[in-house]
């Protein structure tokens, strides 16, 4: 399992910013809305990934002026964090204590044992308490607390992920949570070197998966177009090899770019911050064409041995740039002094500044017409065991599993081939456990995230040789990893992957747009317990009506994602800050709408104005495109009261599936 660091504080994936004062002269409400099912009884709120177990009960719990924070038992650095995290959305300033009489309007965040958690494996779960008395967190490390946060936060209205304050009802559920994952690892891999990706673009993918629970970033650093991360003694590496992108046609389009090692460090402490443990990732001895045309010219290095051409087993001799998504064509020569005196660079440079316990030195994709599979296995082997000497577990490709490679047991395959049960294709599963490895199952064809959703969708964005009718929420959901393979059972697997490849990825909005919803369901397959899962059964219903109560969070918070067909997004409303002060007539935007997918014209408003009259609100908002959600909408309204005085006004909008629930805001209009 993964290791990860304690941190000194940790942040939330909820974007900074001031909270924004009521307008004087308005004042906003909401109705109440009761947690229940049509028979009255409670029905459990919409969790992912789902926990491992979850009881409602009719009530809520809210969240106001009078609400602090209480940390026990060394739980003070995430009670601020938490507290300062809720402060955008909710205009509250929390206080945090130690210590207190126990009130029905606390939050306690305690450290210690809740007698629970004998299922916990991995040292994550927690228990969570929602109930008149107040709302009790309580994990056995720091790691669990984080975990049973991210609940809480789905807990709590869509609006919390706004970076501003908005005027609803900060209301939590009445529940009891009993959770702890299935695996301990599951992550998340970004290739930021067919894509150069600056570290603050990585720091929003760790906000974004911390948030359901992801523990592993997986950063993919080298590759054919380019070597992202400073290397010190071989400047070449990122001077040369750091200055294209795939398609750029030779860097004209996208300059491309790398990382310092401070800039390294500082995502890795980031990663840390959110219980995520980075794990770096230089691929070899194929997918080096970067590495190759940086230092096969590099003489002047007193490091090599003069005449370092003797480092490219590639097809080209001597090498040339291919900024195409092309593979298979590139090798360093595993004969080579200098390819070893390169790579015990690279691998001790990123092994002292990654303390998690993995190296990943890839082993993908090598075909025998560029390097034998003995030269192959030689130099898997002879890597490995540069890697063990840093006190790191070797990590890759499940090709590495292949004939002549002999790793040290626990070293890590990651199962990324699309074949399953026990067909010939499922070799490298196969032959990873019989040597005594332990297994990530990344199938393609279920975890591939930069695959198209549907064939021609989107248009502009994914590759389809994985999933060539497209592979929705259904293919990263309906399938279970410790039977994918005839004979890789849960014994062996340590955990699920999705990975983000960046060929067609340019910038953070295309990554985001790829991503969601597809990772949450990898998140899930990771985290909650084995289910039968199927097109038709009703685990899959219950996470799609899950995971469409994540889209207004999204919206909310401001990210990119594809609203699939495969998913019925509800229409949701929340109260505007009208502003419209004692000025007559009002003109004002009420109400704010999440409708994924659903285009503002296929959206009515109607507004009763509190004074016997009603007329048509106006929709507005930012279109989707082919690759970019809609935005969150606005229902504006102008109306002339006859009199001054206190109108409760009623917004009510209706989408292609209903109405939704109203909202009410409260004015004040004057002369």
């Amino acid at each position: 399992m993964p290791i990860t660091l304690r941190p000194a504080r940790w942040k939330l994936s909820l974007a900074a910013g001031a909270a924004a004062a009521l307008a004087v002269g308005v004042a906003v409400a909401v109705p109440h809305i009761a947690t229940a099912s049509g028979d009255g009884t409670a029905t459990p709120p919409a969790i992912v990934p789902k926990p491992v177990s979850i009881a409602a009960a009719t009530g809520q719990f809210t969240l106001d002026k009078h609400t602090r924070i209480i940390a026990r038992g060394g739980a003070g650095d995430i009670a601020a964090d938490l507290a300062a995290d809720l402060g955008p959305a909710t205009g509250l300033q929390l206080p945090v204590a130690a210590s207190g009489n126990p009130k029905d309007t606390d939050i306690n965040l305690v450290l210690g044992d809740p007698g629970t958690l004998a299922g916990d494996r991995f040292a994550e779960g927690y228990q969570l308490d929602v109930s008149a008395s107040g709302v009790t967190l309580t994990a056995r490390t720091e790691h669990g607390l984080f975990n049973g946060v991210q609940t809480l936060l789905q807990l709590l209205p869509a609006p919390v992920a706004s970076p501003v304050a908005v005027p609803v009802a900060w209301t939590v559920p009445y529940v009891h949570v009993t959770d702890y994952p299935r695996y301990g690892y599951r992550g998340v891999m970004l290739d930021i070197a067919r894509h150069y990706e600056p570290p603050s673009a990585v720091e929003k993918l760790i906000d974004q998966a911390a948030a359901y629970k992801v523990n592993v970033f997986h950063l993919h650093l080298s590759d054919d177009q380019g070597f992202r991360v400073a290397i010190d003694g071989f400047p070449n590496l990122t001077a040369i090899g750091g200055q294209g992108s795939v398609g750029t046609g030779g860097n004209t389009m996208d300059p491309g770019g790398f990382w310092t090692q401070d800039q390294y460090r500082e995502v890795v402490a980031y990663a840390a911050a959110h219980f995520m443990t980075l794990v770096p990732e230089v691929d070899t001895p194929g997918h080096n064409n970067a590495i190759i045309m940086s230092e096969y010219g590099d003489t002047a290095n007193p490091l090599l041995n003069g005449d370092p051409r003797d480092v490219n087993c590639s097809t080209k001799n001597p090498p040339v740039w291919n900024y195409t998504g092309a593979v298979g064509y590139s090798a360093l020569c595993p004969e080579s002094a200098n390819t070893w005196t390169i790579l015990s660079s690279i691998i001790g440079q990123l092994a002292a500044m990654s303390p998690g316990p993995y190296y990943d030195l890839g082993g993908d994709e090598v075909p025998a017409t560029v390097l034998s599979q003995e030269r192959y296995a030689a130099l898997v082997n002879q890597e490995a065991g540069i890697v063990n000497g840093h006190g790191k577990t070797a990590m890759g490709w499940a090709d590495i599993s292949g004939a002549g490679t002999q790793l040290a047991p626990g070293s890590v395959a990651q199962y990324w081939q699309t074949a399953s049960g026990s067909s010939s294709g499922t070799v490298s599963g196969t032959q990873a456990v019989a040597k005594g490895m332990k297994v990530v199952m990344s199938p393609a064809n279920h975890a591939y995230l930069d695959q198209k959703y549907a064939r021609g969708v989107p248009s502009s964005l994914g590759l389809t040789w994985a999933c060539n009718r497209g592979c929705d929420v259904d293919q990263f959901y309906n399938w279970d990893p410790g039977n994918y393979v005839t004979g890789v059972t849960d014994d062996s697997v340590i955990g699920v992957e999705g990975a983000l490849w960046s060929e067609t990825l340019v910038t953070f909005d295309n990554v985001d747009y790829m991503a969601f919803p597809r990772l949450p369901a990898l998140a899930e397959l990771g985290w909650s317990p084995a289910d039968t899962r199927t097109a038709t059964s009703p685990a899959y219903q219950d996470f799609l009506a899950r995971l469409a109560a994540q889209g207004a969070r999204w919206q909310y918070a401001g990210m990119n994602f594809f609203p699939s067909p495969k998913v019925v997004w509800p229409v949701t409303v929340a109260p505007a800050d009208p502003a419209s002060g004692p000025q007559q007539p009002v003109d004002a935007t009420l109400a704010t709408v999440s409708a994924p997918g659903v285009p503002a014209g296929a959206l009515s408003a109607t507004v009763d104005w509190g004074d016997g009259t009603s007329s048509a609100g106006t929709v507005t908002g930012t279109a989707a495109t082919a690759s970019a959600v809609n935005g969150l909408y606005a229902v504006g309204g102008a109306h002339a009261y006859g009199h001054p005085g206190t109108y409760q006004v009623t917004i009510t909008v209706t989408g292609p599936t209903g109405p939704a629930q109203p909202v009410e805001v409260t004015l004040h209009p004057g002369n």
